[in-house]
């Protein structure tokens, strides 16, 4: 039998493996899983085990828990919480909102901010929070100033020593010059850095040794040492003295290695400062008003206080506040932030919009269908949310050594104090004491703590000279493992805007004429499509004539006159209105571009069908011979698209590539790429609409196309 136990009062790692030790030994009691984060134990029993049982187990193995559970159908609920003997007695960590960025202690969060127990790494908000971040760095920022000028100061005043004829020693002695050397470097230990000894003292209270550790006994000891060298020379022997009889001191040591660990944690603040701007700029999409309709008066209310069933006013160029259908009225709608596709979708009565999307000219309004978090808008930012918190990162190879060789050097520094202690000149122990701390400082792996930020952010500056963006550089190293890479089509494949790509006219002769004439009409319109033929139009510098009687017919195109002429631009639905005839072997050829997935629009000047006008996305030219290198080096190519099945083809037909998908919603794009990475796949996400950003977060690694939507 399996049973379930709420366990609540976990605060560390050290409390979940206590609580799986003590009830592992139960008897009857085969296998149990503790959840730290979500606060269950899941218990595989081969025969029933009491309560008190459970108990006694945990008071047999020295930890006071208190036990109470409750019957729940066939499930067992209990409670178990454990009375730690701190200051912090029986005080549960639930409801975090912090998480370390290397996930030391699974998906546990923290209630504040700090520095994970574990590897003293800075936690990291699980939501967006601009404030925190932006007050982060800035005290880091401040902190680095006071430090760096400090640091200079200190190592300037120390390294004059080796200048012939110390030209300091005109103003005060050697010894005045220690002085200051020690005023200056204790801002630098008891404040701006004073943070790297709480973690080094941490770190080894938890037996958690990593590189603070070391930074913290390091230049501790190195700042002992300078103090008591300062305070009490005649204990040092005269090899450890200056030719004026001070003895050495190392403040500027302690000072300089301090201070770059701490531009290392400001540039890694910088770095962290960065990963929840995907949620930002989502959050941004979702309007902040909207205007209700109520008794037939209009005000305006946050979208917070929108309820299901709310009459909502959506005028012209507005976002749409929520989920909900239209009810009165009818307009184009661009939802390229949710289906990653260019072409405005008309919407009429009894037609679904979603909030974040945009209307385009005309006002309607909408009944309010979903609100607050069952939106789309806000499922997409939970699931990117959700796919960029949940996911290990890679192991940093700093910590991942100092594991081992923490201990080693604190060994190694022990075994020099022993030798020189027993076998070294007099006064022993000073030398002992020396070359212990010798070891301590020449080991102390500052460079481990600055190298990895540095690193990234060259990389970064080289990478944006090209154009290129690099977030860390585990997503380069992960690029190099990468076997399928996932595409968007819109604006990532193709240029991600309609474009006029050819005009058909039946008279071949009269083509420039038929521009000229649509070109004409369109002008006065303001559908995304009509902007197309205007642009082709002015490529090919046509002289537009002006239009009169236009009208915009809603879902079907354009009518007016030109030159006298009655033209209409639109679908077959307008043609049949306007008792327009479509000659067969026209809408033979029209048809064959609409199978192509490519919008057609038909001219129609004085009652007859005389040619269309394709409109598509094009393919760009570089994607043709990128897609080919990689498919060339091994790498499956992958599209995933919101368009229809025909474009996504007849796309994917003329680039060859491996695989495809179409009419994809952003939960089917996550949905695959989390399939591809159960079957062991690499994969890497290639994408420019914000349709794409669960799908960048979840992948391997995120490639985010700079020239398409936010």
């Amino acid at each position: 039998m399996i049973s379930i136990y709420n366990v609540e009062g976990m605060g560390c790692l050290g409390c979940k493996k206590a609580v799986e030790k003590a009830l592992g030994q139960v008897s009857g009691v085969d296998n149990i899983i503790v959840d730290l984060e979500r606060g269950k134990a899941t218990i595989e029993m081969s025969e029933e085990v009491s309560l008190d049982l459970l108990q006694s187990a945990l008071v047999k193995n020295g930890l006071e828990y208190s036990i109470s559970f409750e019957e729940d159908g066939n499930d067992v609920v209990a409670r178990v919480v454990k009375s730690h003997n701190t200051k912090n007695t029986n005080k549960t960590i639930k409801g975090g909102v912090y998480y370390c960025p290397m996930h030391c202690e699974g998906d546990k969060t923290y209630e504040r901010f700090g520095s994970c127990p574990v590897c003293g790494m800075d936690l990291i908000p699980m939501n967006a929070n601009p404030e925190q971040e932006d007050k982060t760095i800035k005290v880091l920022w401040k902190k680095l100033i006071i430090s760096s000028i400090l640091a200079i100061l200190v190592f300037v005043i120390s390294m004059t020593d080796m200048i012939p004829n110390n030209p300091l020693m005109l103003l005060m002695s050697h010894n005045s010059w220690n002085w200051a050397q020690f005023i200056l470097t204790l801002p630098i230990v008891f404040y701006t850095c004073w943070m790297f000894y709480v973690r080094a003292w941490k770190s080894i209270i938890g037996w958690n040794l990593n590189m603070f550790t070391l930074i913290g006994i390091g230049t501790g000891f190195s700042f002992l040492f300078s103090v008591l060298g300062l305070l009490f020379p005649n204990i040092f022997p005269q090899e450890f003295k200056t030719e004026m009889g001070t003895t050495h001191l190392y403040f500027e040591t302690t000072a300089v290695i301090l201070t770059l660990v701490l531009l290392g944690q400001l540039l890694e603040a910088r770095a962290h400062g960065k990963t929840s701007g995907a949620i930002k700029e989502l959050l941004k999409l979702a309007p902040s008003e909207a205007v209700l309709v109520s008794n037939g008066e209009e005000s305006i209310i946050s979208i917070h206080n929108i309820k299901v069933g709310d009459l909502l006013r959506i005028k012209p160029g507005d976002k749409i506040p929520v989920d909900g259908k239209i009810v009165e009225g009818n307009s184009s709608i661009d939802e390229s932030m949710i289906t990653g596709e260019s072409m405005p979708l008309d919407k009429n009565v009894g037609d679904r919009v979603s909030s974040g999307t945009i209307n385009g000219n005309q006002t309607f309004l909408m009944v309010a269908e979903k609100v607050g978090a069952d939106t789309l808008l806000s499922q997409i930012i939970q699931m990117v949310n959700d796919a960029s918190a949940s996911k290990a990162p890679i192991q940093k190879i700093t910590d991942t050594i100092a594991k081992y060789f923490v201990p080693i050097i604190v060994g190694v520094a022990l075994i020099t104090f022993i030798i020189w202690a027993i076998v070294g000149p007099e006064p022993k122990y000073v030398y002992a004491f020396v070359n212990a701390i010798a070891v301590l400082i020449i080991a102390c792996p500052c460079a481990l703590g600055l190298a990895t930020p540095v690193s990234v952010m060259v990389g970064m500056g080289k990478g944006a000279q090209n154009g290129i963006l690099i977030k860390n550089a585990e997503a380069l190293e992960t690029m190099n493992k990468v076997d399928v890479l996932v595409v968007d089509k819109t604006g990532t494949i193709t240029q991600g805007k309609p474009s006029v790509e050819k005009l058909v006219s039946v008279d071949e002769n009269q083509g420039d004429e038929l521009l000229q004439l649509v070109a004409s009409l369109n002008q006065y319109s303001e559908h995304p499509l009509a902007e197309a033929i205007i642009n082709y139009s002015k490529q090919r510098n046509v002289v537009l004539f002006e239009a009169t009687n236009f009208e915009a017919i809603s879902g079907k195109g354009v009518v007016g006159e030109v030159e006298d002429r009655k033209i209409g631009f639109g679908n077959d639905k307008l043609m049949i209105d306007l008792n327009s005839y479509i000659s067969s072997d026209l809408l033979q050829k029209a048809t064959f571009e609409q199978k192509l997935g490519k919008t057609v629009s038909y001219v129609s000047v004085d009652s007859q069908t005389i040619g269309y006008v394709v409109i598509s996305d094009a393919i760009k030219e570089s994607s043709k011979k990128a897609v080919k290198k990689l498919i060339d080096s091994g790498v499956k190519v992958v599209m995933l698209t919101g368009d229809n099945y025909n474009t996504a083809k007849a796309v994917a037909d003329e680039l060859k590539l491996t695989d495809f998908r179409a009419e994809c919603l952003p939960k089917d794009k996550l949905d695959f790429i989390k399939q591809l990475q159960s079957k062991g796949n690499i994969v890497a996400m290639a994408g420019d609409g914000i349709n794409d950003s669960p799908a960048l977060a979840q992948s391997n690694v995120g490639i985010a196309m700079g020239n398409g939507t936010d």
